[in-house]
């Protein structure tokens, strides 16, 4: 009887099927949700990590070369270092920006869009007092709006930062930055919806005793639009090396220290052979006296030639360099 109960809970072929069918189901959907990414459709023009790490790269540049202008612009010591790159909404760029501020409004030419070039005040009124003659030591910073005066006065540093800006751009693409109007209120500068999405760039500025932010906007989705030129030129990089290059890494192994050998290459003897030599045996190299003798740097063969003396000093005579047979 007990037997007979046993049997009766065997389950068909049908049912165990069905069972293992719900268990891969239920894991597929459970897989599949732990893969899901969330989705902002608020943005839909974010751009790929791999070109944001670009853009960092070329931002980097931007700010070596900008504490170069400046220093020389100024007269003092300044110090530009690349802060952050990342994806934002123009709402919350712009609500990062402290009130009162320089803002300025750039034209992309040839695209159609606008950026933000903005410089914090901690940064504004000591170059302006570097500019008419003063230490630019940033004592007193005044919690107050950049005057038209000063908005003039300020046009040649913004031209500096621009010139540099376009040079960085230039291994991508050429856009030529423009002034379209100065700001100090990020709540008036409306060049862009709320929503869209930003690249923001961060930099600090050092300029001797006083520091401050330099802050600058694109509309991400004009960079979306150079993702083809952002790998053309990144693999034109890593295929081609430039004339500079090859000077520099020509400069760094100057210094290098070469083991030249020059080796007559024959017959091999044993070392009990070699031991068991007495006075009067006679070594056969078998290698005639017009056959050049290698040359060897760094234990490898590079060049064939013959030995010459200069002076009292041993020397060798390269005839020809070493091809190695296919």
């Amino acid at each position: 009887m007990g037997i007979g109960m046993a049997l009766d809970r065997i389950l068909t072929q049908e049912e165990i099927d069905s069972v293992f069918r719900n268990l891969r189901d239920g894991g597929a959907q459970e897989d599949a949700a732990r893969r899901a990414q969330p989705y902002d459709f608020r943005r839909p023009d974010r751009i790929a990590k791999d070109q944001l790490r670009a853009i960092h790269l070329l931002h980097e540049a931007f700010a070596r070369s900008l504490s170069s202008s400046l220093s020389a612009y100024l007269r003092n010591y300044a110090l530009v270092n690349l802060v952050s790159v990342e994806q934002l909404s123009f709402m919350e760029f712009s609500q990062c920006l402290p009130t009162p501020t320089c803002l300025v409004s750039l034209g992309m030419r040839p695209f159609d869009g606008s950026a933000v070039l903005e410089i914090n005040p901690s940064l504004v009124f000591p170059i302006l007092e570097m500019l008419l003659g003063g230490a630019g030591k940033g004592a007193l910073r005044p919690d107050r709006e950049v005057t038209e005066i000063e908005q003039s006065i300020l046009e040649s540093l913004f031209r500096i930062v621009l010139h540099d800006l376009k040079d960085a751009w230039s291994t991508v693409t050429n856009i030529s930055f423009t002034i379209e109007s100065f700001k100090t209120e990020s709540q008036l500068l409306q060049i862009l919806a709320p929503n869209e999405a930003v690249v923001a760039v961060s930099l600090e500025v050092r300029i001797g005793e006083s520091s401050g932010m330099m802050n600058i906007g694109m509309p991400s989705i004009i960079i979306k639009m150079l993702r083809q030129k952002f790998d053309q030129q990144w693999s034109i990089r890593k295929s081609e090396s430039t004339l500079e290059e090859q000077s520099r890494v020509l400069r760094l192994i100057k210094p290098a220290l070469v083991h030249v050998d020059a080796r007559l290459r024959g017959p091999t003897l044993r070392v009990d052979d070699l031991l068991k030599m007495e006075e009067g045996d006679v070594l056969t190299f078998d290698y005639p006296t017009h056959r050049p003798v290698d040359l060897l740097l760094n234990g490898k063969h590079k060049y064939q030639g013959h030995p010459a003396s200069l002076g009292r000093k041993k020397a060798f005579k390269i005839s020809k360099p070493h091809r190695p047979l296919d």
